[in-house]
């Protein structure tokens, strides 16, 4: 399961994005970006962050992803289109030479911190 290398991965980029001079804050949401074709499975990269963020800095963070969907350019045509199965014509022109756009996407959009609470009851 390399979902569990990603998560670790995360939370050491999360972790050390902090300020040094940020004072007692700790990481609230951290917001992906996974494109389908990135060979990511989102509800296992959850379950991997949150054990891996036990008894961590990042304890209690919450993991959202947007999933990108996998867009293609035909290169003959230059027409756009989303892909929702196996596509290996241009829809537009049935050409062949495609080129795609998006959809391998592994990216943090961002890292979402905010002040310790002092008065936890």
């Amino acid at each position: 399961m390399h979902e569990m290398g990603i998560a670790l991965q995360i939370i050491e980029i999360a972790t050390d994005s902090i300020p040094p001079d940020a004072g007692d804050v700790r990481v609230e949401k951290i917001n992906l970006k996974i494109g389908k074709l990135a060979a990511v499975v989102p509800d296992s990269l959850r379950f991997c962050f949150d054990v891996a963020v036990k008894d961590s800095p990042l304890e209690g963070a919450i993991l959202f992803i947007q999933t990108l969907p996998v867009v293609a350019r035909c290169r003959d045509c230059d027409a756009q289109w989303t892909i929702n199965g196996p596509a290996f014509t241009c829809e537009n022109c049935s050409g062949g030479s495609l080129e795609i756009l998006s959809g391998r996407e592994l990216d943090i959009e961002s890292i979402e911190i905010v002040q310790k609470d002092e008065h936890v009851s």
